[in-house]
């Protein structure tokens, strides 16, 4: 029998729940999704299989409950970044060193990688992906906007999905290909927001 002091609204519970999810999120890490199981997110937290039905419903709830921690995990720091940039060509600058980055961070580029295979192979996670992304992208065109007043909202929207869209490409073909010139794609980007500018300019 479960111990009153585990239940979803108690403290105690609450701190289960935490490790649950923070042992499901190692595990994930180590073996993708293959190793996140019930016995083996029980065993390694050292706590009874029944709490994860309890706190979760079963492995499905627990491992969409660990896609989303991975999800913010690996997405969030690098929006936050972004949304702290001074301007587009900051954001840039950032965007530039993100394949070594994420190379010298294996932990976060295998969550990355188990983020993409868990989204593409049940639908429930590619749900959670999903409105992980919408979210990211939101936050990014709020803050495109007060950059860029004059600009519709369907320029922003369309700017930020693509803004999003790079960084997983960034990330998903720097992982197959180390040498991907980076640095000559992102300066074409460049070159072309200042050509934007410059046309959008009232001649002198």
């Amino acid at each position: 029998m479960t111990n009153l002091a585990d239940r979803p609204n108690s403290a105690r519970g609450d701190r289960r729940r935490e490790q649950l999810v923070e042992t499901g999120v190692a595990l994930l890490g180590e073996h993708g999704w293959p190793g996140v199981t019930t016995r083996a997110v029980a065993e390694r937290a050292g706590t009874n299989p029944g709490l994860i039905h309890y706190h979760f419903g079963g492995l499905p709830g627990l491992r969409e409950a660990i896609f989303r921690r991975a999800t913010d995990l690996v997405v969030g720091p690098l929006v936050t970044e972004l949304l702290a940039a001074d301007d587009e060509r900051a954001a840039l600058a950032l965007l530039r060193g993100l394949p070594a980055r994420a190379a010298a961070d294996g932990p976060t580029t295998r969550l990355a990688a188990e983020l993409i295979v868990g989204a593409t192979r049940d639908p429930a996670l590619g749900a959670v992906l999903r409105d992980e992304l919408r979210r990211a992208r939101g936050r990014i065109a709020t803050r495109l906007g007060r950059l860029r007043p004059g600009w519709p909202a369907d320029r922003l929207d369309g700017v930020a999905t693509l803004v999003t869209a790079a960084i997983d490409g960034l990330m998903l073909h720097h992982m197959i290909d180390p040498a991907l010139p980076v640095g000559a794609a992102l300066s074409a980007v460049e070159d072309l927001l200042e050509a934007g500018e410059s046309a959008a300019s009232p001649p002198g």
